[in-house]
């Protein structure tokens, strides 16, 4: 394929979006989201709340969303709750549910009783929450049951190193308990740039988080007893998404600009822009907008801890460049929609690379290319970055490629447009 060129803007990020309903929706007030993502993981949180009695009307067209919060009071204390397999929306909704009063069961496909969210249901029970898991199979998964009576406050714990949701769950429930709450990380703190990004979103709406490195962590202090307040608030352009539109000109040796994003967005993500460059890439930056040129591409040996959600899109790239590229520091990885490890190994090799599986994260030594059907195993983040090795291979062919319905739905429609194709789905 010809080098591609051109401009694009992603839609509204999935992780800011069901962070800001979380604080909309508990606010006292009505709010305005302008950017909202459409998204089936943005559906079922606003689904939820639905379920839950508030009043809001979600203009898709115009990405706007009008939601009246219930200040921490649903209207409808009671409901069962489906959530697919949205992470985001089972952990923060069961954080912020059980900070309230009602009884609630919260469930999703299958994948998401294999998901584990036991640390924030202990985090929560610490708080002086009945929150328990109704999976006799997998006792630290989904089905979530809350018999909710509040929060107390003080002092809990949460592990640090399985998923980053777990605290900022608790974060933005901590307001609605009685007295003061201070969350304690027990080890490595994995996406720090997410709770970041979740104390910013809390600021915005008007609860300020305090943070600071102890000595075998990190610990977290918000005040208490506290409320959202409703506002206006813009949400950004998907960083995740944006990679790979960026990858696309990297492995094309093209040059794709992202509008609406610059390197101090909200969103940890936009570095994987910094990460492109140092395979050698050219990047230039601006206040609201990041721009790849593909030049040659090395491999790199690269700490992705921080942007988790992108090593699927450097591994597409990774293919293409000269020398093998080392991930590191993802071990989490492996309990988002599929094992991003494991099967992320699995289907490189389909297309002719050697893949070395590690603990925390995998090496690529790119090799003699090949068509292949590859597997998707409903992971949106594996449809959209193994798409990207057809940019350069022929005969590659995803399957199930509309499971990007999850964060984008329209993935393949944009890039087509980019490149001057229209997808075909069989």
């Amino acid at each position: 394929m010809a080098p591609v060129a051109g401009r694009v803007k992603v839609p509204g990020s999935k992780s800011i979006t069901n962070r800001a309903l979380i604080c909309a929706a508990m606010a006292t007030g009505k709010t305005r989201l302008t950017g909202v993502l459409d998204s089936e993981d943005t559906r079922v949180m606003v689904e939820a709340w639905q379920v839950l009695g508030l009043d809001l009307h979600w203009d898709k067209t115009a990405c706007t969303l009008d939601i009246h919060g219930c200040g921490g009071k649903p209207p409808q204390p009671d409901g069962d709750l489906h959530i697919a397999n949205s992470g985001t929306t089972v952990r923060f909704l069961t954080a912020a549910l059980a900070a309230t009063h009602g009884t609630y069961t919260l469930d999703g496909v299958a994948r998401m009783r294999q998901r584990p969210i036991g640390d924030l249901l202990s985090g929560l029970q610490r708080l002086g929450a009945n929150v328990v898991s109704t999976n006799p199979e997998n006792p630290n998964c989904p089905p979530v049951r809350i018999v909710a009576t509040g929060l107390t406050g003080g002092v809990t714990e949460v592990a640090g190193d399985v998923s980053s949701q777990f605290l900022s769950g608790l974060m933005m429930a901590a307001p609605y308990a009685t007295s003061p709450v201070c969350i304690r990380v027990l080890g490595e703190l994995v996406s720090k740039p997410y709770v970041d990004m979740t104390a910013e979103v809390m600021r915005s709406f008007g609860i300020e988080v305090t943070g600071r490195s102890i000595e075998d962590g990190y610990e977290y202090q918000v005040d208490a007893p506290k409320c959202y307040a409703a506002r206006q608030y813009d949400i950004e352009p998907d960083a995740s998404a944006a990679s790979y539109f960026l990858a696309a000109a990297a492995i094309t040796q093209g040059k794709v600009r992202v509008e609406g994003l610059g390197l101090d967005a909200l969103q940890g993500d936009v570095q994987f822009a910094k990460v492109l460059e140092s395979m050698g890439c050219k990047l230039t930056a601006g206040s609201d907008f990041l721009e790849i040129q593909g030049m040659p591409l090395r491999g790199i040996d690269v700490d992705m801890n921080s942007i988790s959600d992108t090593v699927q899109t450097l591994a597409a790239v990774a293919l293409f460049a000269k020398g093998p590229t080392r991930v590191r520091g993802v071990a989490h990885n492996r309990h988002k929609e599929t094992d991003r490890i494991g099967d992320l190994a699995c289907e490189l090799r389909r297309v002719g690379a050697e893949v070395d599986e590690h603990e925390d994260g995998l090496t690529i030594h790119p090799g003699k290319l090949h068509g292949a059907d590859m597997q998707t195993y409903r992971d949106h983040r594996m449809a959209m970055s193994l798409a990207l090795i057809g940019l350069r291979v022929p005969g590659v062919r995803i399957l199930d490629p509309r499971c990007t319905e999850k964060t984008y739905p329209h993935f393949f429609e944009d890039m087509g447009t980019l490149i001057g194709q229209v997808p075909s789905y069989e």
